[in-house]
């Protein structure tokens, strides 16, 4: 029983059978022959009364176990409720006929949303342990490669990597995501801490706006060796139980992964959001006026028609690089064309929750590179779809022109989508000067 009580609780699943409730009729007088006569009583099994109390035992050891119980175990709960459930089954008269029933439940076969209830619960690897691929020593000049690009080539296979931190009802669960109008997901070094703090102050902030609500996700692999690793992986935890918003998978967080980064969020985007509108995905170096993603995301809705959006900075006729000492590498055996397909900047850019679908789909068949950008691109070429260019999208920055010019003048950004970069400190700054109703912009800006 132990172990089917702690694998429901890692999975987030409670089986249909322990929630079925017999319904009685107990008379309320003797002789009782009206319906009136009898009140209807519940009967529930044992075994979800024990569900019950071991996630109320649960709640009272989160509340409690910072300050006076930290070395308090779960497992000690459920030995104890074990035996709660042997004694009760002695005394329930029907025991003999459900327990065989009960005992073959494959939890696996249920599913409903459950809230980690501020813990990080482990996940069931369905996959295989990612491998080292020693063919690719055999692509010519290998042993002359760096470190990071002979990486790419030993590993470039490997999709699917564990869960170390998950938050599947964050959507609302798969047909709730609807009410999601726009998902920021914005990809974080666990190191990053500073960034995420300024921008759940600011654009990354969830709210309704306009009418709609604005979702926030992280997303991030893992950073250093040893305890360096330990120390991000419980920032990251610490950051979780109090603002529920970072994935992170097992995988090294580097630049070459991050089209790797992106694929593991579509997988569990398809999963936990399929029916999310739209998505913003870009850095956390950004600064993103997701007031106005808004409005012009409505308006697309509006008067568009259409369902496939990818919109940002278009980067046309892009060519590969083939130099294994640039961490723009990307050999020929990843990617034989001369040319990449269009694609937006990296930085930043919108995309509908339809066009996010497609480009799982389509990444199924396309080995994965290591620019990210570029592979959203192939994806969608391989789909037939094009990316398009917004002006309101500045992956360079602004390229303010004249002498003494404020740079950081709230005016220039005020009508912007996503301009990169931007330190953490002007970024909150900005934020709220654009916010500032008594912001008074001239008509005649210096140009840009």
């Amino acid at each position: 029983m132990s172990y089917i009580y702690n694998l429901s609780l890692c999975l987030g699943v409670f089986p249909s059978l322990w929630k079925t409730s017999c319904v009685v009729q107990v008379p309320k007088m003797p002789h009782a022959k009206e319906t009136a006569h009898f009140r209807p009583v519940t009967l529930a099994s044992h075994l979800m009364k024990t569900m019950k109390s071991l996630i109320l035992a649960h709640l009272r050891i989160s509340e409690t176990s910072r300050r006076h119980f930290q070395r308090v175990s779960i497992i000690t709960s459920l030995m104890v409720l074990t035996i709660v459930l042997v004694i009760l089954s002695y005394s329930s008269e029907d025991v003999s006929d459900s327990d065989s029933t009960i005992l073959q439940v494959d939890v696996r076969n249920y599913q409903i949303q459950l809230k980690s209830l501020g813990r990080t619960f482990p996940h069931v690897d369905r996959f295989p342990k990612c491998v080292i691929n020693t063919s690719a020593e055999q692509v010519k000049d290998f042993h002359s490669f760096p470190p990071i690009s002979k990486d790419i080539l030993y590993y470039h296979h490997c999709r699917h990597f564990p869960m170390i931190l998950d938050i599947p009802n964050k959507c609302g669960g798969a047909y709730g995501s609807s009410d999601i109008f726009l998902l920021l997901v914005i990809k974080s070094p666990a190191v990053n801490y500073d960034r995420r703090e300024v921008l759940r102050k600011t654009w990354a902030e969830e709210r309704l706006s306009n009418g709609v609500w604005i979702r926030r996700i992280f997303i991030s692999g893992t950073m250093g060796t040893g305890y360096e690793k330990e120390r991000l992986n419980k920032l990251l935890q610490l950051e979780q139980r109090k603002y529920n918003d970072i994935l992170q998978w097992d995988f090294k967080d580097t630049f070459s992964n991050l089209t790797l980064k992106q694929i593991l969020f579509l997988e569990w985007f398809e999963k936990n959001c399929p029916n999310t509108q739209f998505l913003f995905n870009g850095d956390d170096d950004v600064f993103a006026n997701t007031d106005n993603m808004v409005v012009y995301l409505q308006h697309f809705k509006r008067n568009g028609g259409r369902r496939h959006l990818f919109a940002g900075n278009v980067m046309p006729y892009m060519d590969p690089i083939r130099h294994p000492q640039s961490r723009y590498f990307v050999p020929e055996e990843l990617y034989r064309p001369n040319i990449y397909p269009d694609y937006c900047s990296g930085g930043g850019y919108l995309l509908s929750g339809y066009t996010a679908l497609i480009i799982y789909n389509m990444s199924h068949s396309i080995p994965l590179i290591p620019i990210d950008d570029a592979y959203m691109g192939m994806c969608l070429a391989e789909a037939g779809l094009r990316p398009e260019h917004h002006i309101g999208v500045r992956p360079f920055g602004l390229n303010v022109k004249g002498k003494n010019v404020d740079e950081l003048n709230p005016c220039f950004y005020k009508e912007m989508l996503v301009v990169h970069s931007m330190l953490s400190g002007n970024m909150y700054t900005m934020w709220h000067r654009i916010q500032d109703p008594d912001l008074k912009c001239a008509p005649s800006n210096p140009k840009m």
